[in-house]
């Protein structure tokens, strides 16, 4: 491997808006998620709806469908 070409490897925390937090190694700082393994559907079993009708709403709006 070729030096100074990669970035850099550093320890970093991932942080789920349900408020699970993961320690890993990554190439970037602090990463926020909207949805992880804790709280997906496949994972959990639990159907939930994420904000679709707001982003039905939004796009009504945003094009004059209503």
């Amino acid at each position: 491997m070729r030096e100074k070409i990669h970035p850099n490897y550093e320890q970093t925390t991932i942080v789920c808006a349900c408020g699970n937090v993961i320690d890993t190694g990554s190439t970037k700082k602090d990463i926020k998620v909207e949805i992880c393994s804790k709280c997906h559907p496949f994972f959990t079993g639990v159907q939930r709806f994420v904000d679709a009708g707001g982003r039905v709403d939004r796009f009504k709006k945003k094009y004059g469908m209503q």
